[in-house]
């Protein structure tokens, strides 16, 4: 059948390609994609091209599908697989295989397996190693954000604490501690702080830090500190542009004593060292952002490493119970991952979206594959509805602004009757 995809040709070679793809064996799944989230991971794959870990090298002749963060329908079934999945049902993946020790990821390895297409096969390793889900929530894009969500809750599940002179590892970020997410009102700190304020294990204090005023402001409207107050969690946004010495003021806000686990959202050297400077003892730093520079490197505090047990850690994407979690918790009505979402856009605004991804604002670029519709921000979808008369538009708009400005799924329902024509 006829699929339509963007494919990865070469560094900085993006394409929408359309093409046949081969039927399935036995042992795979044909799919309709329906969202894909784009990440900043693609924008690194999209520039690196076959010099990424995962992307393989004969690439310009086999090109790879972007996009990972995807969900969709089941269109077909091969016959090793149908007394699990079905013909219409809706699904999601666990995107980081791991297959036999490889880096293999659909968005990055695949010739006709990965997000940012209308259909896809998936290859018999996501079912042998259980990372395909049923997905029975309403919404489409929530089953792609399940995936980003998933990376910031595996960080969460991986730091660790000990304590003088045990040899054990706790794990998890300290219950009742106090916490700090730097360069954190981006879209990934945002999944982080929805989720930060509504787990089980809560810490007692949470800090976001940026520069951005803007974003801040936006971060803290969707987070009042009088809401968190009530979930027993003391909250606190921060510009640091805003002062002189921003360590003692995010140490003096701590009580003095530094915080238990800091999680650093920005490849930067200067915030890495701050972060490294805000741990109190035992405090486990995250360097989550991960850099394209394979030489990058920052200054952190090797005495409070050697007499304050300070350490450092970083983890790329989450595992299978990561994934569950987000899709239970957001099903629950627990977090909401709406809150990464600023915009929204059609599969032909993938490749420039993705080429220029770190100079676009705002949050999350959501794709919805079946769509013809350029990168929108949903700030911007009244006026651009008013200056083309389309109703359609302005009744999205309409749907948006009564949930906070935020995506929801009355709007994507609005968006799949409304804008596909297929």
């Amino acid at each position: 059948m006829k699929a339509k995809a963007v494919r990865l040709h070469g560094a900085n070679d993006l394409r929408l390609d359309e093409f046949e793809l081969p039927e399935i064996t036995d042992d795979e799944i044909l799919v309709k994609v329906v969202s894909d989230s784009i990440c900043m991971s693609t924008y690194k794959c999209a520039i690196l091209g076959a010099d990424h870990k995962r992307v393989h090298d004969d690439v310009a002749e086999h090109p790879a599908i972007m996009g990972h963060e995807f969900a969709g329908d089941i269109v077909k079934v091969g016959k090793n697989h149908q007394d699990k999945f079905k013909p219409g049902m809706k699904f999601t993946l666990q995107p980081a295989l791991n297959y036999k020790g490889t880096m293999w990821s659909p968005g990055y390895s695949y010739e006709f397996f990965g997000g940012d297409c209308t259909y896809c096969i998936l290859p018999a390793e996501v079912m042998e190693l259980n990372c395909l889900f049923e997905y029975t929530g309403r919404a489409y894009y929530e089953a792609s954000l399940a995936e980003p969500m998933s990376c910031s809750i595996g960080a969460f599940n991986a730091a660790y604490h000990t304590k003088m002179g045990v040899y054990t590892h706790e794990m998890g970020i300290k219950e009742g501690g106090k916490l700090a997410i730097m360069a954190g009102a981006g879209p990934m700190g945002l999944g982080a702080l929805t989720y930060a304020l509504h787990r089980d294990a809560r810490p007692s204090m949470v800090v976001v830090t940026d520069v951005n005023p803007e974003r801040l402001a936006r971060a803290e409207e969707l987070f009042p500190v009088e809401e968190a107050k009530k979930d027993g969690v003391e909250l606190h946004f921060v510009n640091m542009s805003n002062y002189e010495d921003p360590v003692a003021e995010l140490r003096k806000i701590s009580g003095g004593t530094g915080f238990d686990d800091v999680f650093c959202y920005a490849p930067v050297a200067i915030v890495i060292q701050q972060s490294s400077e805000i741990l109190g003892r035992d405090g486990c730093l995250n360097f989550f952002a991960g850099p394209t520079d394979n030489k990058f490197s920052a200054a952190m505090n090797f005495y409070d490493v050697h007499y304050n047990s300070t350490h450092v850690m970083g983890t790329t994407g989450g595992n299978t119970d990561d994934m569950l979690e987000s899709l239970k918790l957001t099903a629950a009505g627990r977090i909401n991952p709406a809150v990464m979402v600023t915009h929204i856009g059609g599969l032909d605004a993938v490749v420039d979206t993705t080429l220029n991804l770190p100079k676009i604002p705002g949050g999350k670029k959501l794709i919805y594959t079946h769509l013809t519709m350029p990168l929108t921000a949903l700030s911007d979808l009244r006026a651009k509805g008013e200056k083309e008369d389309n109703k359609d538009l302005i009744a999205l708009a309409d749907i948006v602004d009564a949930h906070q400005g935020l995506w929801c799924p009355e709007a994507e329902e609005y968006l799949l009757a409304n804008f596909i024509k297929e």
